[in-house]
Parts: C-alpha cells; sequence; structure tokens
C-alpha cells in the first residue's frame, strides 16, 4: 500500500518525511504571492513526466523526492497526476498562510477531473506543519475530508481569480460561498491588503514594518516575521520581506534609513561580513514615512512602484488599491 503525501513547504515536507506518516512526501515549495505568476507552461513542466529539457527554476516533481524511492518512481516516467493514480492514498496537507491556500487551490485545480480526484484528500492545518517536531507529527495528525466537487469548484474558482489581470475576480471572492476550504476566506482578505492602500501607497505587510520601526530601537530581525515575532503578518516570507525593506530603504524617498547593507541577496548571506552588518542595521523612519503613519503621505507620489500582485502587474499608472476603512477595492 502506497501512501503519498503532498504538501505545501519545505519545511512541513521535511517534518512529514521523517514522521514516517507517508511512504512519500512531495513538498511544493513555490512562490505564489511574489513576483510575476508562473506561466501554465512552466507549472505544467513541474508536474509532468521527467523531461532533460526544463527550467531551473521550476523543478520536477520528481526532484524533491528525498529516499529509497526516487529512482524507484523517476523509473515510472509518469507525471504526477499519472502517479498518484497508482497510489492507493493521496493526501494533500496544507498550511494555513496565504501562499499555502494559493498552493493548494492550484493542486485541486490540476486533479479536477483526472482519476487521481476520486483518491484525494485533504488535511487542512491550523498551524504551520513545519514548526511541529517530526515525533509530534504523528501524533497530532489534523482530520482529512475526502474531496468533492465542493472543493475543486471552488478552487478553481480561487486559481482563476488569482492569476486574472486585474483584482476585480479576487475580490468578487468575497461574496462567495468559500466554505469548502474554510481557511480561503482570510487569505482572500490577506491578500486584498497587501496591495497599496487607498491613503498611503503601501500594503499591509509594509505598514506594519514601518510601524515596527516607529516603536524604535529596531534592527531587522526584531521586524522580520516568524513564529511568535512582533511582526504577525504572515502573507511574505524571509526573502519578501527582505525585497521589501530594500524597497522602502533604497529609493529615491526612502521611507526607512539605516539599513547599513543590501540588496538582499543570496550573495550578501553568503558574506559573512556583510550579513553581520545588514542584520546590525539601527533602522529608524525618515519624515516621509513618519508623514506616511499619520496618513499625510503617499509613498508611490514619491516612488516608483512597480510588482506583481498575482496576474496584476502594478505600476504607478495603474495602481489598483485597497481601502480597509471601507472594505473597498479602488481601481486606478
Amino acid at each position: 500500500m502506497t501512501r503519498l503525501i503532498l504538501t505545501t513547504s519545505d519545511s512541513g515536507g521535511g517534518s512529514l518525511k521523517v514522521s514516517g506518516l507517508a511512504d512519500i512526501v512531495i513538498p511544493f515549495g513555490l512562490e505564489l504571492v511574489w513576483g510575476p505568476p508562473p506561466s501554465d507552461a512552466q507549472l505544467a513542466q513541474l508536474l509532468s513526466a521527467r523531461s532533460t529539457q526544463r527550467d531551473a527554476a521550476f523543478p520536477n516533481w520528481i526532484d524533491v523526492i528525498r529516499g529509497k524511492h526516487r529512482e524507484a518512481v523517476a523509473s515510472k516516467g509518469l507525471g504526477l497526476i499519472e502517479f498518484c493514480e497508482e497510489c492507493d492514498t493521496v493526501e494533500l496537507w496544507v498550511d494555513p498562510v496565504p501562499n499555502a491556500q494559493l498552493i493548494m487551490v492550484w493542486l485541486l485545480s490540476c486533479f479536477h477531473g483526472h482519476q487521481a480526484a476520486s483518491k484525494l484528500s485533504l488535511v487542512q492545518a491550523n498551524v504551520m506543519i513545519g514548526n511541529k517536531e517530526p515525533q509530534n507529527v504523528a501524533r497530532w495528525v489534523p482530520p482529512a475530508v475526502v474531496v468533492t466537487d465542493d472543493h475543486f469548484d471552488t478552487a478553481g474558482l480561487a486559481w482563476r481569480a488569482y492569476r486574472a489581470p486585474t483584482p476585480q475576480p479576487w475580490f468578487d471572492l468575497t461574496k462567495n460561498d468559500l466554505s469548502a476550504l474554510p481557511q480561503l476566506r482570510p487569505t482572500v482578505l490577506e491578500l486584498l491588503e497587501e496591495l497599496p492602500m487607498r491613503a498611503t501607497g503601501l500594503g499591509a505587510t509594509e505598514m506594519r514594518l514601518l510601524e515596527l520601526i516607529a516603536e524604535g530601537g529596531a534592527s531587522p530581525p526584531d521586524v522580520f516575521p516568524g513564529h511568535e515575532k512582533r511582526n504577525e503578518r504572515r502573507v511574505f516570507g524571509y526573502w519578501e520581506i527582505g525585497a521589501l525593506l530594500d524597497g522602502l530603504a533604497r529609493c529615491p524617498a526612502p521611507a526607512i534609513s539605516g539599513l547599513d547593507e543590501g540588496p538582499f541577496t543570496l550573495e550578501m548571506h553568503d558574506d559573512r561580513a556583510r550579513r553581520q552588518r545588514y542584520w546590525q542595521s539601527r533602522l529608524s523612519l525618515t519624515p516621509l514615512s513618519e508623514a506616511i503613519l499619520a496618513g499625510r503621505e503617499d509613498f508611490s507620489r514619491h516612488n516608483p512602484i512597480y510588482r506583481w500582485w498575482g496576474g496584476t502587474e502594478l505600476t504607478n499608472d495603474r495602481l489598483w488599491r485597497w481601502d480597509p476603512a471601507k472594505g473597498a477595492l479602488v481601481a486606478p
């Protein structure tokens, strides 16, 4: 009997693998809350039969399998969906954070209409799976539900909405019944809050960074999110927060001063002296960010904006915004 677990983070995959709950654990480490959306071709390659010609940024699903089963799985020459059809049980274990919820709706959309869908069950964790010690995961085991048409329909709707060229379809999800996937509605709202705010031109995580720095005496470790950290925002991870700090500090009209090293890249991390200077930086607000926190200034009036929010390309001329007071989407 082959028990397969698919999960939504590398750390969660590690805990599940060591726990011994499944024969094979496959983690998906896609970053869907940051950067341009992966193309259909890139996502198809990730799930396809292994090929010698592939995009290194999107490793094939077989490449993330660890342990004795890897070569046996690879020798079959199957795509993930076809391989799942050969397994006895297939479970999708999902973290509660927005990026994991997006991976969930993508995977459910991929399974919809295939024979393997009948073997699929869903485990929606209320804590980060990777934060659990492996020896505790086997005793913890959240309840699993059989995936039904309601799950597939809700997932397909959400996945199409997030990849749309404007946030309007995603906002429209707030009017839909999303109860089949109970952690999806909080995700919808958390991602809308990361659009530039109507008054400030910054998203909720950027505003939280400024608030923490305003308290005084902050270094970068004090503003990064994490388990039991003061920054409770959970949309973006380690590398994305570093990029947001760069964007606030290294722009024509900075909102942060005192960031002594950067940019926040792998090259910086590999240099011990540079990395130490970065973490020991003493951060402070600038007059612009003080005015932003007071609601008197808009970051986008002084600095160029260019980033992706799902399938939406945000620029100063095409700046979709979020009005948190009214819970309303504001078109450019």
